[in-house]
């Protein structure tokens, strides 16, 4: 098996574009630092200051001890000097330690803080948002910014730091080499530019080609996870995947090994360069130098101080360089994070008229032609659906797989607006609402659901705080979960899950339990029920349906089944096909029509009459 990876040309450039320039994002992690957590910057600052107190002490202390030897000081003299100078290197690296560990808090503090808005940002942004593939990658890019301690959200603090005291002592350094000849600072800074520049451009191919590196490292970790993913052992096992799954593996690797073995390539003639300029920088400096001794100009103190001083003054230029190089890379991946933190909402959120849930008033939703288009389909999802939902009323919405009616429920939820026409909530179109309030007129029951890994009570109330304990009983027995939850050691404080601790597992129609006590612990004024008893035997969705007013408790209630023998405890049935309303009415009356409703429900009552012989027919 052969596995090619490609990034396009097209992508490249669009990474070299970031929105914010480095500049921006500085001041925006300053800003963002300024008022959340000060520290960070008063820190750096001080630990600054320390550094190049510790940095100068290093520089003279050397050619302060030479200078007191050929003075002929007194040994007393010379030990006292010998004695300050490693006395302040003692208490400046002291401080520098002590600051370096302080700081790091406020920084983790200041990622942390970033990623939390990240968080807020995926949990509450407009739904299309979610769906779309661009933006989830932002959101993943995003999310990835902000997961260790080399993040640039942090990293970017120590690269600050190192760049304000390489330029402060690059304007120090300067001033001492200032009486020096001039030609030989020139060409000190000629080859150290020089040798950076190309040292730069070729050790930056890894960097210029991480996007391919990246989909490389993704698709290994993705097969990793998979390996140890123990949902997928039974599959491994019975189907035989495990030489598949290497193949796969080594290809990916197989790859990954040459890409890493072009970029070592390139980087065996940085290193060259490096060395030869470097060579060639030292000598200069070893010949004006000597030559200034040699000639009666110089001190060997003079020699010691200035030989290291060009030494730093050199290794402060590459600094400087690298550090605006690094900060330019961590300024597109800042940049990268404010374009997800930033990008515009779809729906009215704070902007929109805002709404309270009111169980005591009558809600009805109306959809008024309306059509609804994926992007990037050619086709309707739903067309020219015309529908209204009374207050009070229990509505089933039934159709063949992919005929639209999860659509039409995220429609009416607000989830996603609509391609054409409007959807009124008591004759208002709820675009013109918050729609965070919107969403709290809510309570359902999906397909898809979300268990969290934490005690029974919590995920039904939804919180950890508060808990209505009569209301949520009361919910519990509703939906049928009373006797599985008092077998429990420790009832609804029970953990769900073994990822934190060692929780129980429940069975599909548990959860489906679970989640209906979940819905009804909301006690918001509309339930929307998509395949609640999906995973229940017909005998315990029998059960359910038979307390369905009770559960309801006169609040309007939209219901999806495939079961449509359960359809009979709704007032209105609406059958979708082809993206359309094909049939309304009873249960009675669309049996007694004898229409595609009629002989869909033939076909499922034949199938449990006979024991699913017919099955293959539907």
């Amino acid at each position: 098996m052969s596995v090619s990876l490609k990034v396009s040309g097209a992508a490249k450039r669009k990474l070299q574009r970031p929105t914010y320039r480095l500049g921006q994002n500085t001041a925006y992690m300053i800003s963002l630092a300024w008022r959340r957590r000060r520290s960070v910057i008063l820190l750096g600052l001080t630990m600054t200051v320390a550094v190049i107190l510790f940095s100068l002490t290093q520089l003279f202390i050397v050619p302060s001890i030479l200078s007191a030897v050929e003075a002929k000081v007194s040994v007393a003299e010379l030990t006292v000097i010998i004695f300050m100078f490693t006395a302040a290197l003692m208490i400046l690296g002291a401080a520098k330690a002590y600051l370096t560990s302080c700081s790091q808090f406020g920084r983790i503090e200041v990622r942390l803080m970033i990623g939390a808005m990240i968080q807020n940002k995926s949990l509450t942004m407009s739904y299309p948002d979610i769906e779309d593939q661009d933006v989830r990658k932002k959101m993943d890019k995003a999310s990835m910014l902000v997961t260790s301690n080399t993040a640039a959200t942090e990293a970017i603090w120590t690269t600050l730091t190192n760049l304000l005291k390489n330029v402060a002592e690059f304007i120090i350094y300067l001033s001492l080499l200032a009486t020096l000849d001039p030609f030989m600072i020139i060409a000190v800074v000629v080859t150290t530019i020089v040798s950076f520049l190309v040292s730069n451009y070729l050790n930056g191919w890894g960097y210029r080609h991480r996007d391919e590196e990246s989909e490389y490292s993704r698709r290994m970790n993705y097969l990793s996870e998979k390996s140890r993913d123990y949902t997928l052992a039974k599959d491994v096992r019975i189907f035989g995947m495990v030489d598949w799954i290497e193949e796969v593996y080594n290809s990916i690797l197989r790859l990954y090994r040459s890409f890493i073995a072009r970029g070592e390539r390139v980087y065996i003639w940085g290193n060259i360069v490096d060395i030869v300029l470097t060579f060639m920088r030292n000598g200069i400096v070893y010949l004006f130098l000597i030559g200034a001794v040699l000639g009666g100009k110089m001190s060997a103190a003079q020699f010691v101080l200035y030989f290291n001083t060009v030494n730093v003054f050199t290794s402060g230029i590459g600094s400087i360089m690298s550090d605006f190089a690094t900060l330019r890379k961590q300024s597109l991946d800042i940049s990268a994070v404010r374009e997800f933190l930033d990008y515009p909402e779809s729906f009215k959120m704070e902007e929109g008229t805002p709404i309270t849930p009111d169980l005591k008033i009558p809600y009805q939703i109306e959809l008024r032609d309306v059509s609804f288009c994926y992007p990037k389909s050619e086709k309707n999802t739903l067309s020219h659906i015309n529908l209204t939902i009374r207050p009070g009323e229990k509505l089933a919405i039934v159709g063949l797989n992919g005929a639209g009616k999860t659509t039409l429920i995220k429609l009416m939820c607000g989830f996603l607006d609509p391609t054409e026409g409007k959807v009124l909530l008591n004759n208002v179109d709820i675009r013109t609402y918050n729609r965070r309030d919107y969403y709290k007129l809510f309570s359902a029951v999906f397909q898809d659901f979300s268990v969290l890994d934490v005690t029974i009570a919590e995920n039904i109330a939804q919180t950890d705080e508060n808990i209505d304990t009569e209301l949520m009983e009361r919910c519990i027995n509703q939906a049928g979960l009373t006797e599985k939850i008092a077998g429990l050691p420790n009832g609804v404080e029970t953990h769900i899950g073994r990822v934190f601790t060692d929780g129980i597992n429940l069975s599909g129609g548990e959860l489906q339990r679970l989640m209906l006590a979940r819905a009804l612990y909301k006690n918001a004024p509309i339930l929307i029920l998509d395949e609640p008893t999906s995973a229940l035997d017909p005998i315990a969705e029998s059960d359910i349906y038979n307390k369905y007013n009770e559960l309801i408790d006169g609040r309007m209630a939209v219901y999806i089944s495939h079961r449509l023998a359960s359809t009979r405890f709704c007032d209105r049935i609406i059958l979708i096909a082809e993206g359309c309303i094909d049939e309304e009415g009873t249960h009675d009356e669309l049996i007694t029509r004898n229409g595609h409703y009629a002989d869909l429900f033939e076909i499922q009552s034949r199938y449990y009459r006979e024991g699913g012989v017919d099955d293959e027919k539907e």
